[in-house]
């Protein structure tokens, strides 16, 4: 089994290595973090020290793959310590056993799927996508990097999510409907026309409430 080491170790870092443990898709031989302890036990997995480590360790055979866990509150800074190990380091990706894949997907590096996600027909995701629990995509939608769903988001058919967006929980995005990079939505927002303009849109029919240009 693949050892794998994942950056950072707070929640989301440590709801990873839990599903990456425990439904067997990798040995977690622990964290790094540059806010956290070296040796703090966090969940299944020790701290192995800063990002300025990770490369040594990976030289010396610490771990096999990694996993960015930083949040979508820190969505440039996600997005950079990505693409720093993208074709440097071997990038993993866990799709739990309880989610519904179609064989015709297209799954990027670094992506994680949680129980309970249904990805139908061609459905993509591109690097370093989170699936929250009970996530769908339906048949030909496509999620850009780096970007979040949150629990029981649902999302119709030939849709385009952009980059660096964050899904809230329980959300609906209707069929044939882009929205544009780091869009995020509130809490049972129900999206039915492209949104355009990079900020918070809440409410049924989701509205911009605030801009984030």
């Amino acid at each position: 089994m693949k050892k794998l080491a994942i950056i950072g170790s707070g929640d989301l870092g440590q709801l990873i290595a839990y599903h990456a443990h425990t439904d067997n898709h990798y040995q977690v031989a622990g964290y790094f973090d540059d806010f956290a302890t070296q040796g703090e036990q966090k969940g299944v997995a020790p701290v192995l020290g800063k990002l300025s480590d990770i490369d040594a360790a990976f030289e010396n055979g610490v771990f096999d793959e990694i996993i960015v866990a930083i949040g979508y509150k820190h969505f440039s800074f996600r997005k950079k310590v990505f693409e720093d190990l993208k074709g440097r380091i071997p990038i993993g990706k866990v799709i739990h056993s309880n989610a519904y894949v179609a064989a015709s997907c297209t799954i990027g590096e670094g992506v994680v799927i949680l129980p309970g996600c249904t990805l139908d027909n061609n459905a993509v995701l591109h690097d370093n996508v989170f699936l929250n629990t009970a996530a769908t995509i339906a048949h030909d939608s496509t999620i850009k990097a780096h970007t979040f769903l949150s629990p029981r988001v649902a999302i119709a058919g030939f849709v385009i999510v952009g980059e660096c967006c964050n899904i809230g929980i329980n959300c609906t995005l209707i069929d044939n409907i882009t929205l544009t990079d780091r869009v995020q939505t509130g809490g049972g927002a129900v999206v039915i026309n492209n949104l355009d303009i990079p900020g918070l849109y809440v409410g049924v029919p989701a509205k911009l409430i605030k801009s984030s240009n």
